[in-house]
C-alpha cells in the first residue's frame, strides 16, 4: 500500500467526517476509501477510527496519527510551492466558513475579484452565524466575529470595527435620541442573543465608565433578524458598524451616543488546530484583510 496515499486518504475521512465524505474528495469509490483505512489500521496494528451510526471520529492515536500527517502532508505541499514558484500552492478547492450578515455584506460582493486573481482556484463557502468545528466541516479559514472562545485556536486579527447603538430616524422621531448611556433604558432593544453579545455593556467617555443593561421584548439568535427588527422602526439594537455599514452610509440607520464608546468588535481569521495554513487560506485571510483596511483600526 502506498503509504503517502493512505495519510491522504485518512486525513480526508476525518476531517470529512465519514468514508462518503472523503470520497467525494478524493473522486473515489467510498469501498476504496474503507479498504485503504482498513489497511492502514492493519499495519499500524492500531484503531485510527471510531464507528458509529453518528458517523466517525478520531480514536487517541487516530487523532495523532492525522496531526502527523497533516504535518507532513502540508509541508509537502509547501515544498511544491517553494520549487514551482508562490502561484501554485493557489489551485485547487478553498473551503471558507463565514458569519452569515457579514459575508453578505463584506465578503461575497468581493470574491470575484479574488477568483480573478486566482484562475486555477475553486472557492466553497459556509455561511453559518454559528462556529462549526473546522475539521470536522473540512473548512481551511474561518472568519469570526467577537472574542474567541478557545484560546487553542490558531488564529489570526485581521479587522476591527466600532461597536455603537443604532436605530432609524423614524423610531428616534417616535421615540427621542438618548443623550446619555441611563437613557437607553427607555427604549425598546432588539438583543442580539448569541454568546459574545447579549444585553450587558460598558460604556466609556474619557475616564468614565456607565455599566447598562438593555431591556427589550424582542430576542434575535442571528445578525439577518436584528438587521430586519431595527431596518422596521422596531427599536435600537448595539451592534458594530460593519452590520449597518451600507444603511450607516445613506443615512437609513443612525449612530447615538457619539461621545461614547463600547468595546470594539474583532475579526479573525481562523485555521484548523494541529496544522500548517495552506498558502490559499492565508492569502485569502490577508485579501479579507485589506478590503477592510480602510474601516478598521489596527
Amino acid at each position: 500500500m502506498d503509504r503517502w496515499q493512505a495519510m491522504e486518504t485518512l486525513v480526508h475521512v476525518v476531517e470529512a467526517g465519514s468514508f462518503s465524505g472523503a470520497a467525494r474528495r478524493l473522486n473515489v469509490g467510498q469501498p476504496s476509501v474503507s479498504k485503504v483505512v482498513a489497511q492502514l489500521e492493519s499495519d499500524l496494528g492500531v484503531q485510527l477510527l471510531l464507528r458509529s451510526n453518528r458517523g466517525l471520529a478520531p480514536t487517541e492515536s487516530g487523532l495523532a496519527y492525522y496531526q502527523g500527517a497533516r504535518r507532513a502532508l502540508d509541508a509537502a505541499a509547501e515544498a511544491d510551492s517553494s520549487a514551482r514558484g508562490a502561484s501554485a500552492g493557489m489551485g485547487g478547492r478553498l473551503v471558507v466558513s463565514a458569519p452569515v450578515t457579514f459575508a453578505r455584506l463584506h465578503v461575497m460582493p468581493h470574491l470575484q475579484c479574488f477568483l480573478d486573481q486566482h484562475p486555477q482556484l475553486k472557492l466553497d463557502v459556509v455561511l453559518d452565524d454559528r462556529n462549526i468545528d473546522l475539521l470536522e466541516g473540512g473548512v481551511d479559514v474561518a472568519l469570526r466575529l467577537g472574542a474567541l472562545s478557545d484560546s487553542a485556536m490558531t488564529a489570526r486579527r485581521i479587522g476591527r470595527s466600532p461597536r455603537a447603538v443604532m436605530a432609524t430616524p423614524a423610531y428616534l422621531a417616535r421615540h427621542g435620541e438618548p443623550r446619555h448611556p441611563a437613557d437607553l433604558s427607555q427604549h425598546q432593544s432588539i438583543i442580539y442573543n448569541r454568546a459574545g453579545s447579549g444585553a450587558a455593556c460598558m460604556f466609556q467617555c474619557g475616564e468614565m465608565q456607565e455599566p447598562v443593561s438593555l431591556d427589550g421584548r424582542l430576542r434575535v439568535s442571528a445578525a439577518e433578524g436584528v438587521r430586519t427588527a431595527v431596518l422596521a422602526d422596531m427599536g435600537i439594537a448595539l451592534a458594530s458598524e460593519w452590520m449597518f455599514a451600507p444603511e450607516l452610509a445613506s443615512g437609513q440607520v443612525r449612530r447615538m451616543l457619539r461621545d461614547w464608546t463600547l468595546p470594539a468588535v474583532d475579526l479573525w481569521a481562523v485555521f484548523p488546530s494541529g496544522r500548517k495554513a495552506s498558502a490559499k487560506a492565508r492569502a485569502f485571510a490577508a485579501f479579507i484583510e485589506d478590503l477592510l483596511l480602510p474601516r478598521s483600526t489596527h
